[in-house]
């Protein structure tokens, strides 16, 4: 059963009189009459309010990137339209007219709506619930947003689906030779295989073989450009901490962008179950927790834009002044200014130097354990390389869906660098085989026919093995993601991690009169927190933390006294 069936109550609440009334002091305009049949909205357009209806109904219909269309919900009067995008103005994934009779309503732009939301706590968190639960039944349920036609399980439609469900984009896959669909339509368009994948975007736009960058701008997940506007603070890094960074500011009134190179989350946001989390005793998912962030930070009205790249940070030099701005630069010959920037870019998993690796990324070789990847590699032997807590909680995931997992660690043993209650639950289960005082030397396979198996050896003895496998999940080290800093004299470790509380000589120190403030980096007004931070806990609620705190120094930073 859809989310529809068994939550409606939630997902389309009807106010009292007492609530309309309540909201109505929060409305962005008087009430406005439509006439029978007349268009309130139409999927792919920008900064579209929600409506709370007042008299009449108002008829939610939703097509996808095909074209095909079906009803969806009626509005009736105390009943609001809209979803997760109106908190920020993104394109709407539905169209909406009014009823036979026509309809009379209240109007809520992004500011309007995010102000009743924490205007009125009562009334905004019934509002919240419903767009959430709505924005999770449109991925659940499909038939709208944007449709993937390819081949599936190849490495650019994996690509692809992975880049939508990381930025909770609803999304369907028509397969090329399977479906008639998707065959008639690369048979209409005259599409070559190079091509391939297509994105059928709602507002009928079809991209080929597309960038992430691409699929970002056509979707509205990357939102409009104000190349003139200046930021109080920029986070660069969606993750745990940068998220948390964002939401407390922007609640205190700082104004807040987040940039961000693939999607809301960071590594935290492939993490299948986090179990020890504070305040949730059954657990959840990283990409359930990231997206509770993200929409927090939404409601208090920081920007986010993703996906972009930082590709260098403009410190100001040693000249720089109290006051001097900041600036971010991104690919696209783009910047982002502001007063104060946070680094939260956090760190990868290692890649290991071994031949034509990289050749089969996407192909067989991974570094997230989502449901997409999940799905590939159904009933069919797997392995996974690493002894963290992450790679401990993707065994547990993917070991309910695959037929043997072979769990291949360096060390002796699992319990020097994974959380006991990892060790136990792996120890319990019956199809992972755990290789101690392992490594993988060597890859089978090539970018056409994918991975086909795995080269090993034992540490201890020498002796070297094949493992046969078509998919193999990495889950090892953490190099920092601070590449984009080396025009700027931020201090970094022998590792490359960012140091903070330390100041440097060619720094504009004297300028400012004052050593640096808790988290602060060598570099006045430039922040570091996280997992890119040198001696941070790499926990998902250590980050959190740093980027709570963080937001004390970024005001005493923004408001000398």
């Amino acid at each position: 059963m859809s989310l529809i069936d068994t939550r409606s109550e939630q997902l389309f609440p009807v106010l009292t009189a007492a609530q309309i009334a309540v909201a109505q002091r929060f409305a962005d305009g008087a009430p406005k009459r439509f006439q029978p049949g007349e268009v309130l909205v139409s999927v792919g357009e920008h900064h579209v309010p929600a409506f709370l209806v007042l008299e009449g109904q108002v008829m939610i219909s939703r097509h996808d990137g095909a074209g095909r269309q079906s009803e969806l919900v009626t509005h009736g009067p105390g009943q609001l339209t809209g979803e997760i995008a109106q908190l920020a103005g993104r394109p709407s994934l539905v169209d909406a007219h009014a009823g036979s009779a026509g309809c009379e309503v209240l109007s809520f732009d992004a500011a309007h709506l995010r102000a009743l939301i924490i205007g009125a706590a009562e009334l905004g968190e019934i509002i919240m619930r419903a767009l959430i639960l709505r924005r999770t039944a449109m991925i659940a349920d499909g038939g709208v947003g944007s449709i993937i036609v390819g081949e599936p399980g190849k490495a650019a439609v994996v690509r692809l689906e992975g880049f939508l469900r990381r930025n909770g984009y609803p999304y369907s896959v028509l397969d090329v030779h399977a479906d008639a669909d998707g065959k008639a339509l690369v048979e209409r368009l005259r599409i070559d295989q190079a091509d391939l994948p297509l994105i059928l975007c709602p507002n009928g736009t079809v991209l080929k073989n597309p960038t992430e960058v691409a699929v970002g701008a056509c979707l509205g997940i990357t939102p409009d450009w104000d190349a003139d506007k200046t930021f109080d603070v920029a986070v660069v890094g969606a993750g745990p901490a940068g998220l948390a960074t964002a939401v407390y500011a922007a609640s205190e009134g700082l104004s807040v962008v987040i940039l961000d190179a693939q999607a809301y989350g960071g590594q935290a946001g492939a993490s299948s179950r986090i179990e020890n989390y504070l305040g949730f005793p059954t657990g959840i998912s990283g990409h359930a927790l990231a997206a509770r962030a993200f929409i927090q930070a939404l409601k208090f009205g920081a920007e986010i834009f993703i996906p972009v790249e930082a590709q260098a940070l403009d410190c100001g030099g040693g000249d720089r002044k109290p006051g001097d701005l900041l600036a971010v630069k991104l690919a696209g010959d783009r910047v982002v200014r502001s007063r104060a920037v946070v680094i939260a870019s956090g760190a990868r998993y290692r890649r290991p130097g071994i031949a034509n690796l990289d050749v089969l990324e996407g192909a067989g070789v991974s570094y997230w354990a989502s449901p997409v990847e999940a799905k590939l590699c159904e009933g069919e032997e797997v392995a996974l390389v690493g002894a963290g807590n992450s790679a401990g909680q993707a065994v547990v995931y993917l070991a309910s869906k695959v037929k043997t997992l072979h769990l291949i660690v360096r060390g002796r043993s699992l319990e020097a660098t994974m959380s006991l209650y990892l060790v136990q639950r792996i120890a319990a289960l019956p199809n992972v085989v755990l290789h101690l005082r392992t490594e993988v030397t060597g890859v089978i396979g090539d970018a056409a026919s994918g991975l086909q198996g795995l080269q090993l050896i034992g540490r201890d003895t020498g002796e070297t093995r094949s493992c046969t496998t078509r998919h193999l999940f990495m889950f090892i080290g953490a190099d920092p993601n601070t590449g984009w800093l080396a025009g700027c004299p931020v201090l970094l470790d022998a590792k490359g991690f960012v140091r903070t509380g330390e100041a440097i000589g060619d720094a504009p120190w004297p300028q400012f009169g004052r050593a640096p403030f808790p988290l602060e980096t060598s570099v006045p007004g430039v922040f570091a927190i996280g997992d890119v931070r040198c001696g941070s806990t790499k926990r998902v609620a250590a980050g959190v933390g740093e980027g709570a705190q963080v937001v004390a120094s970024l005001h005493q930073f923004l408001n000398p006294t």
